[in-house]
Formats: C-alpha cells, structure tokens, sequence
C-alpha cells in the first residue's frame, strides 16, 4: 500500500492563490496525482493554471475568490464541493508581500492589505473549510506559513506579524478539531523563486541580501514547496498536525 500513499485520486483538493508560484505548482502537483483541483485566487492568471492542469489531463476548475470576504470563502468551499462531490484538502496559500521597508516606513495601509489577505484570508478559509469537513468525515489542511513566522526578516514587520499569527492559527485550529478527524499544518518556505520574489532575486545587492540566509545559498523552487504539501496533506503524514514544517534550505537551522 505504501506506493499509493500519495495518491489523491478522486479527492477534491482547494487551493488558494493558485494563480501563480507556489499555489499554481500544487495545484498541479494535485492534479498529477489525481485529485479533482478547485482554485480560488482574485488574479486571472488561475485560469492559465487550469489550462495547464487539463492539457495534462488533470481535472480543475477555477473560481473568483477575494480571501478577504467571508462570502466569497464560503462560495469557493460550495463550490468545490458541489461541482466535485465533496472537500478532501485544502491548501491555503493566498498571500501578498508589503514593501520593503522599516516599521517607520510601513503604512497604515500596508499594514491593513498584508493582515487581511495573509492572516485574516487563512482564518476565514479554515472557518469554512473545517466547516465543510466536520460535517464529512475530516480531512487535512495545509497553511502556507514562512520562515518569516519563526524569526523576524527586516524590513517586513507586517508580514512577520501575519505569518506569526497563521503558525498560532494553525496550532489553534489544529487542537480544536483534531478529534473531529481534521489535520491542520503548516508550511514555512525560506526564499522562493516567484513572481512576488522576482524584484529581490533580479537586483544583485538585494539578492545577496536575501540569499545570505540559505545555506544551500539558492532560493528554492514552486515545486520544492509543493512536494511538502503534498506529504503533509498525504496519508504519508496521518500523524501529523498541528506542526510548522520548514522547507528553508537550512535558513533557521542555525
């Protein structure tokens, strides 16, 4: 049974943020492995990532999701459900990244954006979705989380405050429904090669910067991130919830 263990076929997997990076990677990586994929993220480009998923055969589908609005959460989980026939995992990647600058410098509306899509979008999505399963049977749920909730990065206080806040929701949502047969962890990325990255990874003195922590001195890719979702979401990992599992190339093993 053991070479079946990551095998989604036939569960319904939601992804937040597919559109793009991380997000449009697991969700394809899903897809090969069978799963039924539903897709909530406000940028179009989701629906490039269903394209990719179906010339490769897969199944998914798209829909308009602003994570920052309780209704349009819970559509996105009725969706899933009613279009596929049920909610197996999610994956509640949905983010942004404020501009680079000290407290001082940070605005009140950055800080606003990056609370309400990268901390409150990950506590509507749970509500909902843990919802979903306690009414099914269960399931697993897999937060998107950062090296940045674990240590403090400079120049990003609004985003080591939210992804600080998704670790402790993670832990939360992971103790409150753990007998109801839902797991609940996180991921924690170090740096990762995407469109949100792109503007650190091109600038030389910036890049060093940001890759000074990796002691395998490279930012990782998507699909580095995505095989850590998958596990954790897998029967691989039945006995796990509730942990932060940092895929960092040794960045916090220090």
């Amino acid at each position: 049974m053991t070479d079946r263990l990551l095998d989604f076929t036939d569960k319904v997997v939601l992804v937040t943020g597919g559109a793009t990076g991380i997000g449009r990677a697991t969700a394809r990586a899903f897809a090969r492995q069978g799963a039924k994929v539903v897709i909530g993220d406000v940028d179009p480009h989701a629906a490039e990532t269903v394209a990719l998923i179906e010339r490769d055969g897969g199944s998914a589908t798209f829909v308009r999701t602003d994570v920052t609005r309780s209704d349009e959460v819970e559509n996105l989980v009725n969706t899933a459900a009613a279009t596929y026939g049920g909610l197996d995992v999610a994956f509640n990647n949905a983010g942004v990244l404020p501009p680079t600058g000290a407290l001082l410098d940070q605005t009140e509306q950055d800080w606003d954006r990056t609370i309400a899509v990268d901390l409150k979008g990950v506590f509507l999505s749970l509500k909902h979705e843990i919802a979903y399963m306690v009414d099914h049977g269960g399931g697993s749920i897999v937060n998107t989380a950062s090296v940045a909730g674990l240590i403090a990065d400079p120049g990003m206080a609004p985003y080591v405050a939210a992804k600080h806040g998704v670790v402790g929701l993670t832990r939360a949502a992971a103790i409150d429904y753990a007998e109801s047969g839902i797991r609940v962890n996180a991921v924690a990325p170090g740096l990762v090669a995407t469109g949100m990255t792109k503007g650190w990874l091109d600038d030389p003195i910036m890049a060093a910067e940001v890759l000074a922590g990796s002691r395998m001195g490279r930012a990782a890719q998507p699909e580095e991130i995505a095989g850590m979702v998958l596990y954790l979401a897998s029967p691989l990992a039945s006995f796990a919830t509730g942990g932060v599992h940092t895929v960092d190339g040794g960045q916090t093993a220090h």
